[in-house]
């Protein structure tokens, strides 16, 4: 079966930019045959460049060709073939949570188009005005589960027994999930794994649970370094209510 060529054009997503030298930049992009890749944009921020730097924001679908190999290429070229997606407020703010998750989670050059579509659903569904929390839960419940990060929701990591929404489980990022005495200490009820097995939100009080599994799995992942954009979040959640949002990552 016939492959992309590294350096052929494909459509791409801005996760990060930031200044490089005098004129240019460093940009981490998630593209659809590549995965993530790292490239620098050279002179973009020069009095030439005003058109290719508009070009290279997050959330604005591209076409990049990019030369070279390793782990920085050089920017050919970026072609805007759609509108910016239209985020303000939490959907602005999350769709960065996204971008974060992404960049901390996803090697570089690890091919994953699945993980393109998942990443572009999820802006789409968030510029779209879809129910905030459960659209990043089922964004990171995607991730996970294809970059191999995530138990199985399905059965218990011990004997191989069906998750039972009303038993009780301990989350083990390496082991799954072991059944837990009801209410003991770090117990999960098994409604929270149903609910990740499907597409469709749950109450709050399980949209709260769910949230607290994904942290779980996320906080392994990251050895415990802290996500920006989660604190941020936090932030204005506190300053909102007296207690956390289920909308909070």
């Amino acid at each position: 079966m016939a492959t992309e060529s590294p350096d052929a054009p494909q459509p791409a997503w801005v996760l990060h930019a930031r200044p490089y030298r005098e004129t240019s930049l460093l940009v981490e992009a998630l593209t659809l045959h590549g995965g993530r890749l790292g490239f620098v944009a050279r002179g973009v921020r020069g009095p030439r460049g005003h058109a290719l730097r508009a070009a290279l924001q997050p959330f604005q679908p591209l076409t990049l060709s990019l030369r070279g190999r390793g782990e920085l290429a050089t920017l050919a070229a970026a072609e805007v073939h759609d509108a910016a997606l239209r985020l303000s407020g939490d959907s602005l703010l999350a769709a960065f949570y996204v971008n974060e998750l992404v960049l901390r989670l996803l090697p570089r050059q690890l091919p994953s188009g699945e993980v393109f579509w998942r990443y572009a659903l999820c802006l789409n569904a968030l510029a779209e005005g879809s129910e905030l929390a459960w659209t990043l839960r089922c964004f990171e419940r995607d991730l996970l589960v294809l970059l191999g990060h995530a138990p199985s929701f399905e059965v218990d990591g011990i004997a191989g027994a069906a998750v039972d929404a009303q038993g009780w489980y301990r989350l083990e990022p390496e082991r799954g999930l072991v059944p837990a005495p009801p209410g003991s200490a770090a117990a999960i009820p098994g409604r929270a794994f149903v609910a990740l097995r499907g597409d469709r939100p749950p109450d709050a009080a399980v949209l709260r649970e769910v949230r607290g599994v994904m942290r779980q799995l996320i906080a392994f992942q990251l050895g415990g370094r802290p996500l920006r954009t989660r604190r941020v979040l936090a932030e204005l959640g506190a300053v909102r209510s007296a207690g956390p949002s289920p909308s909070e990552p």
